[in-house]
């Protein structure tokens, strides 16, 4: 059985562990406030192996979110290049829709291509750019 002794705590100790302390600071208040699963459940005294791997997965997350976040503005740009294209040629863009939330804007409106007049307008090709009334 082992004895535990006190450990001594050096000065190069203390200013590596109060900088890993303000790098995961700053990176907790980087993050969304998304919830998320706490290795330690309770007040401990971590060692610079666990704060190192605390602020890895702080950085990690905070990589994926960026990540989430580019991949989701491109993806309402495209959606914006989409309705300019279907609000400049509507007979090009027949029966195509665009969510509002596809935008990033709040409230369930679609912007769809429908015939004006319905089946007279489709044969003869009006066809226009309509805003839904929004949530059912």
């Amino acid at each position: 059985m082992q004895t535990l002794m006190p450990a001594i705590t050096t000065t190069d100790e203390r200013a590596a562990r109060a900088d890993l302390r303000a790098q995961i600071a700053r990176l907790d208040r980087q993050l969304t406030h998304a919830p998320r699963s706490r290795r330690f459940a309770g007040p401990r005294l971590l060692s610079l192996a666990d704060l190192e791997a605390e602020r890895d997965a702080l950085s990690a997350e905070l990589g994926r979110q960026r990540r989430a976040r580019e991949d989701e503005q491109r993806a309402q740009e495209a959606a914006r290049l989409r309705l300019e294209a279907m609000l400049a040629d509507p007979p090009a863009h027949r029966f195509e829709r665009v969510r509002l939330a596809d935008l990033g804007e709040p409230g369930c409106g679609v912007y769809a291509v429908r015939p004006r007049l319905g089946l007279v307008g489709m044969l003869a090709g009006w066809w226009e750019v309509k805003l839904s009334s929004g949530c059912p």
